[in-house]
């Protein structure tokens, strides 16, 4: 089964800076992913892009916004349509005219899967948070006390562990920190303490 996407542009540029209301956004995140552990994992990549694009970023707040919208759809189709994962919910978010940026996003957080490079950066951050972020979860579930006490040690242990959260790749990790021009040790100890405030 191929996800390749076929193409490399998204949206109608005319719609720059349209995104959906935060209404809007949450309807169809609570229609489209009924599985509440990828609905936490969705939860949990936009509110890393969302600090990501106000800390680092220094974006105002539409862009912010614009970055927290990526990471909470970007595997909307996956749970109820995985053939057409990606593809679906572009379509549905070209349908209703959303700013081309986030669906180029979406479209670039897999470019393996999807044939669309990541170019802008957040493009890169969404790719380097999608995988890393899922990993970090995983290892906070096998922890008596989660989140609490988790360090960067401990993080990079089980990324060498190859069979730990096998389905996470190790490879798009590195090349998603190279594209974003990041330290993986600053990108972990990133993500851990602001991932542990969302469940």
């Amino acid at each position: 089964m191929s996800l390749l996407l076929g193409r490399n542009v998204f949206g109608n540029p005319a719609n720059n800076g349209k995104l959906l209301s935060e209404e809007e956004a949450n309807e169809l995140f609570h229609a489209w992913v009924l599985n509440p552990r990828l609905q936490l994992h969705m939860k949990q990549v936009a509110y890393l892009m969302k600090c990501w694009a106000a800390e680092k970023e220094n974006l105002n707040e539409e862009n912010i916004r614009k970055w927290e919208m990526a990471g909470l759809l970007h595997d909307a189709d996956w749970d109820q349509w995985p053939d057409q994962h990606c593809k679906k919910i572009i379509e549905e978010l070209e349908n209703r005219n959303v700013d081309p940026e986030v669906l180029h996003a979406i479209a670039s957080h897999g470019h393996l899967h999807f044939g669309v490079e990541p170019e802008t950066q957040m493009d890169k951050m969404l790719y380097a948070f999608d995988e890393l972020s899922g990993l970090i979860h995983a290892y906070s579930l096998m922890r008596p006390n989660g989140y609490e006490g988790m360090d960067l040690k401990g993080v990079k242990k089980r990324l060498k562990e190859k069979t730990f959260s096998a389905n996470v790749s190790r490879d798009d990790i590195n090349d998603a920190c190279t594209r974003a021009n990041i330290q993986l040790d600053d990108l972990i100890n990133f993500i851990i303490p602001r991932q542990a405030t969302v469940v």
